[in-house]
């Protein structure tokens, strides 16, 4: 049986030596992360009796190569298709931000004795002096997680004969960016299933917890996850010469108001299960003028960060082309206040203004531009595409803009407008509600496993719906219907070349998904740190705990 002093001792061992190789995300440190994990598990006598149970399977459709490893054990104690997957990711961000600490950031111990003699908020002072945590780059986001992971996979490689069913590590690249080693990984999860009979009851994430609040003092365990969207706008003007600023319509102008209606707007959060995700924020806003000239911009651009718990993109578009048209509507109202005050003042002549509120759905647009252009537009289109694909230097958001800016040209009607789209990877909403049988089941297992758990750990261990922050626990399972689906097909200008998500993979796999991983604070920040005695012990034990119920 697992013991906590073993599990403490090796899930630590394990953190620090995946937290000593770097790993940051779109670097050659996610090649070597995976393949250090790849021999790790390679060197345990079970692999080496059944290398065929351990893959290193490179990401497909990505700019970059990178790895995602699976291994698995097949119990023997009852022999059984139910199938867990333990799922982490391995990339972190980057380490600019230790500064004159870099060269430490992936070796706790060393970073910890320099820290001692940084100046230090008092929190994380009192916290590095107690001995109860343990910082570095990647420990709690998430290496700690993949460690107790790992601890798992190998605990049951040596114990099969404890184990029924089966045990499946899925470690994952790229979560920190676009999600690429997960969106793969899915297809390696079809051909294990379909190859070995995989029944896949239950999937456990290990990301990273935190306070929800000063003074929090539960540790939180998540039943399934929030989605995210980047609801983004292209927003055209009237172009004028800064003396004569009432003969045009500066599009930066639309894009404040814009800005102001969607940003921290608590009408646009999508409370669920009694949870409330964070309002919408603003990305980006910028004008896409490419030099300095005395011209106000022709268009300029911004997009929102947008969390959902039981909306679907095609709400999302709804309720934003709405959002969208007060704001054009107050900034066209405020434009006409504002130029009558100045005639009034100045003894010009006041004229009205020609502008009209005017916003279309990318999706829309399109269709009026090939019902107008036809096949010249669409031929056009696509080669535009082609070439701007060579560009590297474009990410997803601002090859999408590229094309609406492109599109736009070909309108016969160039009055001002916003135009409204999505840029960026669609990470759909995971709800565990008990809604099957397998729902039901995995919420039966995790109630048990913390009461099994919590009298041996003093702070107490709670439950929440929705992991309130991007995890790829949003790939493995779909609650959108079709509908919903093809809003993000439809209203991405860069789909099909840019950006590609085959959801049908989610909607294969479909596995209910809860989080279970270590606690701490910080990060993406140069304080990042984990709580020792949750992130070694209670997280191994509960994950256990709720693997042994599942495959009984």
């Amino acid at each position: 049986m697992i013991s906590s002093f073993a599990c403490r001792e090796e899930v630590l061992k394990f953190t620090n030596e995946l937290v000593a190789v770097e790993s940051i995300v779109n670097t050659t440190g996610e090649i070597a992360i995976s393949n250090f994990l790849y021999n790790k598990i390679a060197s345990f006598s079970y692999f080496k009796q059944n290398p065929s149970y351990l893959l290193l399977s490179q990401t497909e459709n990505d700019e970059i190569e990178r790895y995602n490893v699976l291994a698995f054990v097949k119990g023997t104690k009852t022999i059984s298709d139910k199938t867990v997957i333990l799922m982490g990711h391995t990339d972190t961000v980057g380490i600019d931000d230790y500064s004159h600490l870099k060269d430490k950031a992936r070796f706790p111990e060393e970073l910890m004795k320099a820290l001692h003699d940084e100046p230090l908020p008092d929190l994380v002072r009192n916290q590095l002096e107690s001995g109860d945590w343990h910082f570095g780059r990647g420990t709690v986001d998430m290496k700690a997680g993949v460690a107790s992971h790992l601890y798992l996979l190998k605990y049951y490689s040596e114990h099969p004969e404890e184990l029924s069913g089966n045990l499946l590590l899925f470690a994952e690249c790229d979560e920190e960016d676009s999600s690429h080693g997960v969106l793969s990984g899915l297809k390696d999860l079809k051909k294990l299933r379909e190859e070995h009979q995989f029944d896949y009851v239950a999937l456990i994430n290990s990301d990273f917890v935190a306070p929800r609040y000063e003074g929090d003092e539960n540790r939180y365990i998540y039943k399934g996850s929030i989605g995210k969207l980047l609801p983004s706008f292209f927003i055209t003007g009237a172009e004028t010469h800064a003396g004569s600023s009432f003969e045009g319509l500066d599009p930066n102008y639309i894009a404040a108001e814009l800005t102001r209606q969607i940003s921290y707007n608590p009408d646009l959060v999508d409370d669920s299960l009694g949870e409330f995700p964070a309002p919408p924020v603003s990305l980006k806003q910028m004008d896409l003028k490419p030099t300095y000239t005395i011209q106000t911009a022709l268009s300029a651009y911004a997009y929102y960060n947008f969390f959902i718990q039981s909306w679907s993109p095609k709400d999302v578009m709804i309720k934003l082309k709405e959002q969208a048209e007060i704001a054009f509507d107050r900034a066209l109202q405020t434009l006409t206040e504002r130029y009558q005050t100045f005639c009034t003042r100045s003894g010009e002549t006041y004229n009205e203004l020609p502008w009209k509120t005017r916003v279309i759905v990318y999706e829309e647009m399109k269709q009026l531009l090939e019902k107008e252009h036809g096949d010249r537009f669409i031929q056009h289109m696509k080669a535009f595409k082609e070439q701007l694909m060579l560009d590297k230097s474009l990410d997803t958001r601002m090859f999408a803009a590229r094309v609406v800016e492109e599109e736009w040209n070909w309108m016969t009607d160039k009055s001002p407008a916003i135009i409204i789209f999505y840029s960026s990877l669609y990470s759909p909403r995971v709800d565990v509600t008990g809604k099957n049988e397998k729902e039901q089941h995995l919420l039966d297992a995790l109630q048990q496993a913390i009461e099994q758990v919590q009298p041996t750990y003093s702070h107490p261990i709670a439950t929440r719906n929705f992991f309130p922050y991007v995890c790829d626990m949003s790939c493995v399972a779909l609650s959108d219907d079709e509908e919903g689906i093809q809003a993000v097909c439809n209203n991405n200008p860069g789909w099909g070349t840019k950006h590609f998500v085959n959801y049908q993979d989610i909607r294969d796999i479909n596995v209910p998904a809860i989080n279970i991983g270590p606690y701490g604070y910080d990060a993406h920040k140069k304080y990042e740190r984990m709580e020792l005695a949750f992130s070694t012990e209670v997280v191994p034990k509960i994950t256990n705990e709720v693997i042994r119920r599942l495959l009984k």
